[in-house]
């Protein structure tokens, strides 16, 4: 564009029009007004004629000044409007319609200097000087019109012109003049914005920037009267493009000269000497971002954070604040940052001051800001104790999510936030803490997206604080960790922990021993829809099988034993071997209740079901005994011996094996099976493992069985192992041996006879204190009945010549037997002494018969003979008179009440020796002395 069309352009832009007809035209008549101009034939006819009449009139000779110069004025003017047409129009006439209005203009003031309008003929001419492109002409021209007309009403407009020309000529001083003068010349100027908007431009190019302020201030309290500004995104929303543009470059410029003085410290020391307008905290911002602009981050916060220094409770305070914060941010000065943000917080936090003087309603960016804030402190405290663990970021970060909880507990993210303080208080080990932040989590806020999971949690924090307890505040904790667990359960049954929580609990109250309720949860769990995994129903029917026979319900966890073992893993013997061990024990404790309520056969069918149930339990052995027990309890001895025997055969070496023998034996006893009985009771007495006195009887009474059954070899060999295995008690000992003289008597074994009495006398000898009067007699008779082979011996030795040889052989044996049957008398049986005194009496006898009888000498003649008859008479008599002097003894005791065979014999002995009791020869020598 030519410099014509841009100075044309230039003055359409800043209004400068011609007036109207009855109007002089001002360059300020263009303000305001648009242009529309036809393409091509921009100048009509109109104009073309009316330019031809003021030619055709001032051609004429005119007298008339005033006429004259007024058509010179209008024609300039026609002229000048039809170049600034033909320029607008696209079309290039050159400079003659310029040069002919300036032509026009300047004969006009040397012909008429007086003119009334020289004024205004000077502004046309000036303008017409402008749109041709001569601008130090235009200059000068303005220059004189204020001189010479400083009273015009023009004026303003006329300074305005200048002060653009000088600005753009950089004659900021002599611009900032011009402008000066318009802003003095009051408001109501059309240029009086424009002049103070550029006469603070000027004061700023002469770097006159404290100067400069005001008009910008002023310009600006005109613009933003009534307008609120943004801190962020767009300032003025509500104002023109223009009318934004030239507030913004205003406060731009304003920025640029608090940068050049002492930044934020500048503008607060305006304010304090020319007071702060509304927007004040613009000013502070504006200068912040002019920081930001040029990357001085840490000065463009210092900006943003002078105004809520000085003014904390300037509703727009908190979001300058931010906008410190965001500076420290984009200078990456994280720990800045942080310092910001927790400044932020305690300055406007919902329990500050400032909200006594702001309703939170009217400043929701104000409340956000707080929220973000808050949340940005906590996370950050809570990541840097995830990482490092210090105690004070975990204080920190619980203590900025309890604040916020405090502040907003009914924002849609509170219940978030609380999950979050109790994530940090878990993971900071204050479990109690964070048990009540969980629970409050999941329960007091409306159901969220975190409400099971902070309810599962809970869980998990009383297990953990639960290790730190003791006592009485251990049980108290746990029972609220129950019930928590219950109430977790309940509330989010499809929870995919549900299961396990409820197992859990289940275990738990089982160890409490609330068996009752740990049934009832436990088949919650087995109830599940969906079912539970395996090892979770494991557990909880071990749980419900292990409470129902805890608490007496043998039947009930019987049942729930077998549902328990399907879920045993084959792999797991021993888990499998218990459960068959608990299932044979609720069989068997069924059988116990039945027995003790006197349902004997209800306690036998179960004591038996035992071993079909589980054939190798350990307790099938008690159960079958129990079994016996009962049937014998009953009368059932056939039945319990078939349990007895069967016993038996499964259980080889069962504990019971003594109980069992015992019982077969009586069993036996009962259904005339003797010969059994008497086996069993060799048992008994064999076992080893029985009192020692019920052996002995056990023994002895199979002894007895034996006897009874004429098995006298069973007897004997009974008999026997009773002597060899109880020496003592010496009664029981010596009568075993009784029966065994017997039994050898009885089978003529003679030798095996006189043991056993030597044996009998042998034992009662040395019976001591235990000695009685049945060992003493059967001593006694043991020792009678030893005298018999002396006596045997006695009666076969013959007396023979030559006699003296003989007869020392026969007086010995009678010495045996006389010592023999002695030892018999002397133990003061009754019986015994009769049959000892009676036998001692027949050898006496004897042995005088034996001396009468015995062999003669040969050589002897007839009176030889008949001494020796003498002789051989005389050594008789006194055996004869000590055989009666025995057979009396015994008779004697007939008076005291002893009757026996023994008696009546020594009678009949007498009888034959002494018919006449008083007819008895009295000797006084030993016979038989004086024989040898």
């Amino acid at each position: 564009m030519s410099a014509r069309r841009v100075c044309l352009a230039a003055l359409l832009c800043l209004g400068a029009a011609a007036g109207a007809a009855d109007e002089e035209p001002t360059i300020g008549s263009l303000a305001g007004r648009s242009v529309e101009l036809p393409k091509g034939g921009a100048i009509t006819a109109g104009s073309d004629k009316a330019r031809a009449s003021y030619r055709a009139f001032l051609e004429l000779v005119s007298e008339d000044a005033t006429l004259r110069a007024e058509a010179m004025r209008r024609l300039g003017e026609l002229e000048l409007e039809a170049a600034e047409a033909a320029e607008l129009d696209g079309k290039t006439p050159g400079s003659e319609g310029f040069e002919d209005a300036i032509t026009l203009f300047q004969k006009l003031l040397e012909a008429y200097p007086d003119y009334r309008r020289t004024d205004a003929v000077l502004y046309q001419l000036a303008r017409a000087y402008e749109i041709g492109g001569k601008q130090d002409e235009a200059l000068r021209v303005l220059d004189e019109l204020v001189a010479r007309f400083p009273e015009s009403r023009m004026i303003p407009e006329v300074q305005f012109r200048r002060g653009e020309m000088l600005f753009l000529r950089r004659q900021y001083a002599a611009a900032e003049g011009a402008y000066a003068a318009v802003v003095a010349a009051g408001e109501s100027s059309r240029f009086y914005e424009q002049s103070l908007y550029k006469l603070g431009w000027s004061r700023f190019k002469l770097g006159e920037h404290e100067e400069s302020l005001q008009p910008f201030f002023t310009l600006l309290d005109r613009k933003l009267a009534g307008v609120e500004i943004a801190v962020a995104g767009d300032p003025l929303p509500i104002l023109e493009r223009a009318e934004k543009e030239l507030v913004l470059d205003t406060f731009r410029v304003q920025s640029i000269s608090f940068s050049y003085m002492d930044g934020p410290a500048s503008i607060s020391r305006w304010f304090e000497r020319h007071g702060m307008p509304e927007y004040g905290y613009a000013i502070f911002a504006n200068l912040g971002d002019l920081y930001l602009e040029k990357q001085r981050y840490v000065d463009a916060a210092n900006a943003f954070a002078a105004f809520p220094a000085e003014h904390p409770w300037h509703p727009r305070a908190p979001l300058l604040q931010s906008r410190a914060i965001d500076a420290y941010r984009q200078g990456e000065f994280a720990s800045l940052v942080l310092d910001a943000k927790r400044d932020f917080v305690e300055r406007y936090g919902m329990d500050s001051e400032f909200w006594q003087h702001n309703a939170p309603d009217a400043n929701p960016d104000v409340v956000a800001r707080v929220k973000t804030n808050l949340i940005d402190l906590a996370r950050y405290h809570h990541a840097l104790a995830q990482e490092q663990h210090a105690p004070a970021d975990y204080r920190e970060a619980a203590r900025w999510y309890r604040r916020y909880i405090d502040w907003f507990p009914g924002e849609p993210d509170s219940a978030n936030t609380n999950f979050l303080l109790a994530e940090i208080l878990f993971e900071s080990g204050d479990f109690a803490a964070a048990t009540r932040e969980y629970e409050r989590t999941a329960y007091e806020y409306p159901r969220h997206a975190r409400s099971a999971e902070a309810a599962y949690a809970a869980i998990l924090s009383y297990l953990e604080h639960e290790k730190a307890l003791a006592g009485a505040a251990r049980a108290e904790w746990h029972a609220e960790y129950l019930d928590c667990g219950l109430r977790f359960a309940q509330a989010w049954p499809e929870h995919p922990e549900s299961g396990t929580v409820l197992t859990a609990v289940a275990e738990d109250l089982f160890r409490q021993k609330q068996l009752d309720l740990a049934v009832a949860v436990g088949h919650a769990v087995v109830e599940k829809t969906p079912p539970v995994r395996n090892e979770l129903a494991r557990t909880a029917w071990t749980v419900i099988a292990h409470a129902e026979f805890d608490r007496g319900n043998f039947a009930g966890a019987e049942a729930a034993y077998y549902r328990l073992r399907p879920l045993v893993p084959a792999d797991d013997a021993q888990a499998g071997h218990e459960v068959d061990e608990r299932i044979a024990s609720s069989i068997y404790k069924q059988g116990e209740l039945a027995r003790d309520a006197g349902d004997a056969e209800g306690a036998i069918a179960h004591f038996m079901r035992v071993g079909q149930a589980v054939p190798d339990s350990p307790v099938r052995e008690t159960a079958e005994y129990d079994a016996a027990a009962a049937l014998i309890g009953i009368g059932a001895w056939d039945r319990a011996a078939g349990v007895l025997e069967a016993f038996r055969r499964e259980h080889p070496d069962s504990r019971f094996a003594d109980d069992v023998t015992q019982k077969l034996a009586a069993a036996y006893l009962e259904t005339g099976r003797e010969l059994d009985a008497a086996r069993e009771l060799e048992r008994i007495a064999e076992s080893g493992s029985a009192d020692e006195k019920l052996e002995r009887e056990a023994l002895w009474q199979a002894a007895d069985l034996y006897e009874a059954a004429a098995k006298s070899g069973e007897e004997a060999a009974v008999l026997e192992r009773f002597v060899a295995r109880w020496p003592q008690p010496v009664g029981e000992s010596i009568e075993a041996q009784a029966r065994l003289l017997e039994l050898a008597r009885a089978r003529g074994d003679t030798r095996g006879s006189t043991a056993l009495l030597e044996a009998i006398v042998a034992a009662d000898a040395g019976a001591g204190a235990a000695r009685t009067d049945r060992t003493r007699y059967l001593a006694a008779q043991a020792s009678l009945d030893l005298a018999e082979p002396a006596h045997r011996e006695f009666l076969a030795a013959r007396i023979t010549q030559p006699l003296a040889k003989s007869l020392e052989t026969k007086k010995a044996r009678m010495q045996d037997v006389l010592d023999a049957y002695g030892k018999a008398a002397d133990y003061g049986v009754a019986e015994v002494t009769t049959a000892a005194t009676y036998r001692l009496g027949e050898v006496y006898r004897e042995f005088a018969r034996d001396l009468m009888e015995s062999e003669r000498p040969r050589d002897l003649d007839p009176e030889a003979l008949a001494q020796y008859e003498i002789l051989l008479e005389e050594q008789a008599f006194p055996f004869e008179e000590k055989a009666i002097e025995l057979f009396e003894a015994n008779t004697a005791r007939a008076a005291t009440g002893t009757w026996d065979e023994w008696v009546e014999k020594s009678f009949a002995e007498l009888a034959d020796l002494v018919p006449a009791r008083y007819a008895k020869l009295e000797r006084s020598e030993d016979v038989v002395t004086t024989l040898f």
